[in-house]
């Protein structure tokens, strides 16, 4: 918990030290000190003002510590606001712990940070806090276990917390699926004991009449591959296989809380991929809402499936002006980048330069794969309109492709985290064991930069 210009009872006390070039904690006037360093005072950037807080917060509390008091004012005065935003996500986030279900649960002692010494900065910080809380909403949904998150559940939880912030919220089930003539969505979801969900959230803080830029974020709430089943080992940690879909409600709820001034829509595809005997097979040919046909290659390829009916929704339904998918896509994308960069694939050059603009104000890092025409034969087939595995490798850039089809001339983007949906060996110290929440804080910082050309 974060509370600002007020240090009475912290217990430690964390200073930004300019000249001595390190964040250095101490304990009242006591000579106890450690130190985080932050490299030459030319070099100093948000992204290491991040780490280094998150560095702080976490060495407090591993010591025990339950509250501490930051000194901003050197942040705001080396970097401004978006410096001392920084520091305070990075302190944030670097406090979340994952949820447990143990019988012998410990309740997490509340940490509390005090924010002092540039109150001229207070909008900064309290947006940060904000971001940082929605982030932790993600990063909680995708921790969740595939039995205690259903699509049904997921959807229920979405609209509670929506609904608490005031936001519009629509259920489509598979019945209401079918006569939108969503096939591909329903081809992966339908034959589970847990049924189909897509879940749309709206958030109308711009100008009345304008249409929105529209997040869209997988959300497979368990992926075994179905037919195409996955190996035992490959299965561990397909309970966050929902992670896109997490983080395009963790950006919206940001959004709605600091009442950014832009006209939002997240859409969710939320559907389980099991094996049953009416399960889709390989060789299938189905379906879509756009009306092309698709040949399965794989079962396992199923994301891009329920994607692409939900980003024909996106543009058909809400109208979208834009439209941004993301999703735990693909493992050839994670064994490309690990867990440092995301993928992403843009059929607008300026749009992928407004990413850009707004992965450098959260500090995700993001990567352009190509999508020149000769790709495009990865995907064909020789009974339908596309094919949703991959011809010949590239299985990756094959999965942006299919995609595109599907966005046509909307400006869109894709985005594959599935190298950094969960913390690893090359994972910041902000984002402790466990899922990460990656994208929310892009996405939002996205929304917020459409909000400000208007």
């Amino acid at each position: 918990m974060m509370k600002l210009w007020n240090q009475e009872a912290a217990q430690w006390r964390l200073e930004l030290s300019m000249d001595g070039e390190a964040l250095s904690l101490r304990m009242g006037d006591a000579p106890r000190q450690m130190t985080v360093a932050l490299g030459k005072r030319e070099d100093l950037n948000c992204e290491i003002l991040r780490q280094a807080a998150a560095k702080a917060v976490k060495s407090v509390r591993d010591l025990g510590g339950e509250s501490a008091v930051l000194d901003a004012a050197p942040a705001l005065e080396a970097l401004g606001e978006e410096g001392l935003a920084a520091l305070a996500l990075g302190a944030e986030l670097a406090g979340y712990r994952q949820p447990d279900w143990k019988q012998a649960h410990k309740e997490q002692k509340p940490f509390t940070l005090y924010v002092a010494g540039a109150p001229e900065g207070e909008k900064a910080v309290r947006e940060a806090a904000v971001l940082a809380k929605a982030v932790c909403f993600a990063r909680d949904l995708t921790n969740c276990p595939a039995n205690r998150l259903t699509p049904e559940i997921m959807a229920q939880r979405v609209t509670e917390a929506a609904k608490a912030l005031g936001l519009e919220t629509q259920i489509v089930d598979e019945k209401e699926a079918r006569a939108l003539g969503m096939e591909a969505f329903l081809a992966v979801g339908e034959s589970s004991g847990n049924p189909p969900r897509l879940i749309i959230v709206r958030y109308k803080g711009g100008q009345e009449g304008a249409r929105p830029i529209v997040l869209v974020g997988k959300g497979v709430t368990f992926d075994s591959g179905g037919y195409s089943l996955k190996t035992g080992g490959s299965m561990r940690g397909m309970k966050g296989d929902m992670a896109g879909g997490a983080a395009v409600c963790g950006a919206l709820f940001a959004l709605a809380e600091n009442r950014v001034p832009v006209n939002a829509v997240a859409v969710i595809p939320a559907v389980e991929n099991r094996i049953s005997p009416a399960s889709f097979l390989p060789d299938d040919v189905i379906g879509s809402m756009s009306g092309k046909t698709i040949e399965i290659g794989s079962t396992d390829a199923e994301g891009r499936l329920i994607l692409a009916d939900a980003i024909t929704y996106a543009i058909r339904e809400e109208k979208a002006c834009k439209v941004v998918n993301i999703a735990t896509l693909t493992g050839a994308m994670a064994r490309m980048l690990g867990g440092v960069a995301a993928g992403v694939m843009a059929n607008d050059d300026a749009f992928f330069a407004d990413l850009q603009s707004a992965a450098e104000r959260s500090g995700e890092k993001f990567w352009r794969v190509p999508d020149y025409p000769e790709y495009k034969q990865l995907i064909d087939s020789p009974v339908a309109d596309l094919f949703n595995s991959s011809n010949d490798g590239c299985g990756a850039i094959a999965a942006g492709m299919f995609l595109a089809a599907f966005a046509g001339e909307t400006p869109w983007l894709h985005l594959d985290i599935a190298g950094n949906a969960w913390s690893g060996k090359l994972s910041q110290p902000y984002q402790p064991k466990g899922a990460t929440g990656m994208g929310a804080a892009t996405l939002y910082q996205l929304c917020k930069l459409m909000g400000e050309k208007v």
